[in-house]
């Protein structure tokens, strides 16, 4: 990153080049907004967040404490203030990262209105998502090294932080679906994503047009030498764009899918295509068995008939779901995917465990980005995963019912205390014994931005009236230091005003002043000190 006083050194050297055409250019001020704009393109950013999971996952190699996390954002505000948050509340964005879900642009940002996890919103609304995440966090970096030049203008000895201010850029997984059609269809998707920014693409191994939610029934998934074409297609993408490190996540959805629609070519005995046919539900039959249009094969020197549905899919053999997980993660790791991906029923360490150590077998150094998925009923799960414990070890637990465990009646109970804390203790747990590099949760702002307006709307629209807003929504901002609570500031109000001096000089129409209501919010240093102790 290009130091301030380097910056002001490079607009003096121009300045006297261009002479007096350039008089009224100040150095400080351009070299102010050269430093609060340190990423000039998407390509910029992909390739320095590339760098940084790239080092991050060398990181949980060596240590498996050094796993990564993220939540997933459906609008450039959520994530610009969840990355002030984490700044203000851990310090640094460290193995901090951002997921974009292709669930939440379908539910949230198709112009065709909310849709359904099935690929159906449009392709495009995922690069201009990632792009307006990247643009908000930019216009962070923006505010808060304004704040910053505002207080060394003011004598303070701010420098040091100016000069080692930590960008609030960071990677993002960011979800390509099953590729939105063919292999050159996800080329050509993929170079819009990367260069909007995004150094990780994760991909699922379902049929593009059938595509299901992964926490939905109904999943179809695609032979290997299909999906390894698309792992090549982001490929090359990334290539052709020049970010050399970039992630290719690959999804295999094998677990909860039941179904194939095509029956791939078998060149030689045990290859990849035989190997996927093994899975395929057969029964044997004699010619005098065999329809008219019947699709037969031969599997062990015998005539079989693949089970298929009325809607043409063949139909994979009952249990063969894990063997096919296995085969789906070894096959992407061997052909360029870098992370694996593996959908679950559960959120269970052991289960996921059993996986990944299979497929460890092969590629020792095999790591998961895994969902902590609000389509798990994670209470209701580790309340159950606890009884058994229990009753494993000779525990009494003849106060609870292992089907009812959700009823809050339990709440404070031994057993619901052991959940929460096999809960608290997931990420950790799985990232030492089950792989898992990176841990996010898809959805948690579509539930979240729910919950509020459930619980504004009830006292607002009831007895409260005002005091519903203020006291659970403005107070709280105030006390917890909430970076919006001053709305136009984060909107780029004080930044704006500043701009403008440079270039009106005393001339410029500013908003701030005297008659700014934004004033209300500030608090000298005495009151800073008293808010500071209230929230702690």
């Amino acid at each position: 990153m290009i130091q301030y006083n380097n910056a002001i050194d490079v607009i003096r050297n121009l300045k006297a080049k261009h002479g007096n055409t350039w008089a009224s250019i100040s150095p400080e001020n351009a070299a102010r907004i050269a430093i609060q704009n340190r990423f000039k393109t998407g390509l910029d950013i992909a390739e320095y967040t590339a760098g940084i999971m790239r080092k991050d996952m060398a990181d949980y190699d060596a240590d498996s404490s050094q796993y990564t996390q993220s939540l997933g954002c459906w609008h450039g505000f959520v994530a610009q203030q969840k990355m002030i948050a984490i700044k203000k509340h851990h310090g640094t964005t460290n193995k901090k990262y951002l997921y974009l879900s292709g669930w939440m642009v379908a539910a949230l940002r198709s112009e065709l209105g909310p849709l359904p996890d099935q690929s159906m919103h449009e392709k495009t609304a995922v690069p201009k998502l990632i792009e307006e995440i990247y643009t908000f966090l930019k216009q962070a970096d923006a505010v808060e090294l304004n704040d910053l030049f505002r207080r060394l203008d003011a004598g303070e000895d701010v420098q040091s932080e100016i000069d080692n201010f930590e960008t609030h850029i960071v990677p993002i997984i960011a979800d390509i679906d099953a590729g939105f059609g063919n292999e050159e269809a996800t080329y050509l998707l993929a170079k819009k994503m990367i260069e909007a920014g995004a150094c990780a693409l994760q991909i699922e191994n379902q049929v593009s047009d059938a595509k299901q939610c992964g926490h939905q029934d109904g999943k179809v998934t695609v032979p290997h030498e299909d999906f390894i074409a698309k792992i090549n297609a982001l490929r090359y993408a990334f290539l052709e764009l020049g970010i050399e490190e970039g992630i290719i996540v690959a999804r295999t959805d094998s677990e909860g899918a039941g179904l194939t629609q095509k029956l791939p070519v078998s060149q030689m005995e045990g290859d990849l295509a035989s190997q996927y046919m093994d899975f395929v539900e057969a029964e044997e039959v004699s010619m005098e068995d065999v329809n008219e249009n019947d699709v037969l094969f031969k599997r062990n020197g015998k005539l079989v008939r693949p089970l298929r549905m009325p809607n043409g899919l063949y139909k994979f053999k009952e249990n063969s779901n894990i063997d096919r997980v296995v085969l789906d993660c070894v096959t992407s790791l061997k052909n360029g995917a870098d992370l694996l991906w593996i959908e679950t029923p559960t959120p269970n360490v052991k289960q996921i465990a059993h996986m990944v150590n299979r497929v460890k077998e092969q590629v020792p150094n095999a790591k998961l980005v895994y969902n902590n998925s609000p389509s798990f009923n994670w209470t209701i799960n580790f309340r159950q995963q606890a009884y058994d414990a229990m009753k494993e070890a000779g525990e009494d637990v003849s106060a609870y019912t292992r089907e009812k465990l959700m009823d809050a009646k339990y709440d404070g109970t031994a057993l619901s205390r052991k959940a929460d804390e096999m809960i608290r203790t997931f990420q950790e747990d799985a990232a030492e014994h089950a792989g898992v590099f990176h841990h996010l949760i898809t959805l948690p702002t579509y539930h979240t931005t729910a919950l509020h307006m459930n619980d504004l709307v009830k006292g607002y629209f009831g007895d409260k009236g005002m005091l519903a807003y203020v006291d659970a929504v403005q107070r709280q901002e105030i006390r917890k230091g909430v970076s919006c609570v001053k709305h136009q500031r984060m909107a780029g109000s004080d930044l704006g005003d500043d701009h403008k001096t440079f270039f009106a000089g005393e001339k410029a129409l500013k908003a701030g002043g005297e008659k700014n209501t934004s004033n209300q919010f500030e608090l000298n240093e005495k009151e800073e000190t008293i808010e500071l102790i209230l929230t702690k």
